[in-house]
């Protein structure tokens, strides 16, 4: 028996079995000592010899060292003895020492690379953005979260909100696990007429609970609604609304179909869509499956996506079924891809059943989902910055996983075929604050911008204009005086726009991580570019967002100086600004 003052006693028992007595406790939290490498221990609170949570959390908690703290929230329990029940950790355990109560938990950063511009968890792994709204000015984003350390594990929702879709504040937990399971990934509408009876304007969450059982594992779907503009969500007392015998059943996309004034369920089953359809938003129908024969199939199909979209340059609309899959991406692991066509609110019909088209060409942009209830005439999306192949592995610890920029969605007509057009949202340009101009210049061989920004801290945007005058390569690479770099280039004779991370900084946590990822183009004699850069990330948005490539990168300093060269004739910049965004 350990005793760490007056109101903790530790209590060990056979098998790694241990107790965590807290007398009379008036903190809010017990910080928790966490080793990222260690094998994961199972937590719960007792109160009145009752458990009180739904499910046990786990946590690697500290055998040999701390990496990192994370809180535990006991506050609910003020002036009561509360027991924590421990399983699964060695009494020898290095824990049990740095095991301590606080009012206060620091969570100011203390990433290298944490960005400036783009939505990271205040701590604690994320992934897939989930849930999605907008209302009353404000954009809602929820996000699979581990508030347990920065590893996939306890999947619950995080909330954060924002005005801007640039800066965000984290605002707390919103649905966490229960009976029925871990709070897998999801959608929320504004039920603005009231058709599930919780009350005009409610918003109603739609998750996944997922609960893993000495049978294996099962997946049904569940709902929550708010009354107070989704800060907090009360279940449904009849969850799960909607169950299968499938494996892989889960990431509900939920949306109003006005012409048959009826809701539409999204559901991923395996390698398929399902689709489903209800009038209260509790009872549903399946109406038809999609996904035979169509498109890549080198994973399992997940977080599905239904929208409506302009055609630019036109009145009409198409309807875009977005598809995340992993593994099977163009570049290995994770990716999305998307279908064009038609739907007539139970069916949705691929007008081009033998092209498969990928959402973003780089290798960090999946789970990618829109916002639902969008400003008018906007379709918005965003994607987890990652990639399954290393995202538990990459060099931070207090958090893992960023967004990448939110993008506006459009359609555009290329030789016949109708594709997808991602353009960073308009709102990014309020988040400049410095503007550099860059005089035109030709290249001829090999020329250098020495310095993109002074005192640059690697969160900044690059806007250029390149007339071709003749080379068949057009190539670029952002430098530090580390000489990491991430080369870029375009290859005329091939039409392709090509980017290099293989020496961008550290990239031996994975041997997937250093890649070459490629993106057709329409046009190499007149190109517009657009790259944000922040701090551990590199987007390049082409002609507006006819192709866009999204790359983490890990440099040991910011990228602060720009090589050009090229092979045989020249090319002119004949415009490049640098903006530092913030």
């Amino acid at each position: 028996m350990n005793v760490m003052g007056e109101s903790v006693i530790i209590s060990h028992l056979v098998n790694e079995q241990n107790i965590v007595l807290i007398k009379d406790s008036e903190s809010k939290y017990l910080l928790l000592p966490v080793q990222e490498n260690a094998p994961e221990g199972k937590v719960n609170i007792v109160v009145n010899n009752e458990l009180q949570l739904g499910q046990n959390i786990n946590v690697r908690l500290a055998r040999e060292k701390v990496d990192y703290y994370v809180p535990y929230d006991i506050s609910a329990y003020a002036g009561q003895d509360i027991s924590i029940d421990i399983q699964g950790m060695p009494s020898s355990s290095l824990c049990w020492k740095e095991i301590k109560l606080s009012d206060t938990f620091d969570s100011s950063n203390r990433e290298t690379y944490r960005p400036v511009y783009h939505h990271t968890p205040v701590y604690g792994w994320m992934n897939d953005p989930n849930g999605m709204f907008y209302k009353d000015g404000v954009y809602h984003l929820y996000f699979q979260y581990n508030p347990y350390g920065s590893m996939w594990g306890n999947m619950t929702w995080g909330h954060s909100t924002s005005t801007d879709l640039t800066h965000w504040t984290y605002e707390g937990t919103a649905i966490v696990p229960d009976a029925w399971g871990a709070i897998f990934s999801g959608s929320c509408v504004v039920d603005k007429d009231n058709t599930a009876g919780f009350g005009k304007g409610a918003v109603v969450a739609f998750y996944t609970s997922a609960k893993s059982t000495p049978w294996g594992d099962i997946q049904s779907q569940s709902m929550a609604y708010s009354l107070d503009n989704g800060k907090t969500f009360i279940k449904y007392e009849y969850n799960p609304i909607l169950t299968s015998t499938e494996r892989d059943f889960r990431d509900p996309k939920v949306f109003w179909y006005a012409p048959g004034k009826h809701w539409v369920m999204m559901l991923a089953v395996g390698q398929e869509m399902q689709i489903y359809s209800s009038g209260n938003l509790k009872e549903w129908k399946k109406e038809s499956s999609f996904g035979a024969m169509q498109g890549a199939h080198g994973g399992v199909w997940e977080c599905p996506d239904l929208v409506e979209v302009a055609v630019e340059g036109s009145k009409e609309k198409k309807w875009v079924l977005i598809c995340n899959l992993n593994p099977g991406g163009p570049f290995g692991g994770s990716a999305a891809q998307y279908f064009v066509g038609s739907f007539d609110g139970k069916k949705f019909v691929n007008e081009s059943p033998t092209q498969t088209k990928w959402l973003d060409w780089g290798k960090d942009n999946y789970a990618t989902v829109t916002w639902s209830n969008a400003p008018a005439g906007r379709c918005i999306a965003l994607g987890w910055m990652s990639n399954w192949q290393y995202a538990n592995n990459v060099p931070t610890t207090q958090y893992r996983s960023a967004n990448t920029l939110a993008r506006d969605l459009t359609l555009y007509r290329a030789g016949g075929e109708l594709y997808l057009k991602s353009k960073p949202s308009p709102e990014i340009k309020k988040a400049r604050a410095e503007e550099k101009k860059i005089s035109t210049f030709e290249v001829k061989g090999n020329y250098e911008v020495a310095s993109l920004l002074a005192d640059n801290k690697g969160a900044y945007e690059i806007e250029m204009t390149i007339e071709n005058k003749g080379t068949s390569k057009i190539d670029f690479s952002l430098m530090n005086e580390k000489g990491e770099k991430v080369a870029m280039y375009y290859d005329v004779v091939r039409k392709q726009f090509v980017m290099d991370r293989s020496a961008s900084g550290i990239v031996g946590f994975s041997r997937d991580f250093p890649a070459v990822t490629v993106a057709p183009v329409r046009n190499t004699d007149q190109i517009h570019l657009r790259l944000f850069i922040d701090r551990s990330s590199v987007e390049a948005f082409g002609e507006d967002g006819e192709y866009v490539m999204t790359n983490l990168v890990f440099p040991a300093e910011p990228y602060n100086r720009m090589v050009f060269s090229s092979d045989k004739g020249s090319y002119i910049v004949k415009s490049m600004n640098v903006y530092r965004l913030q």
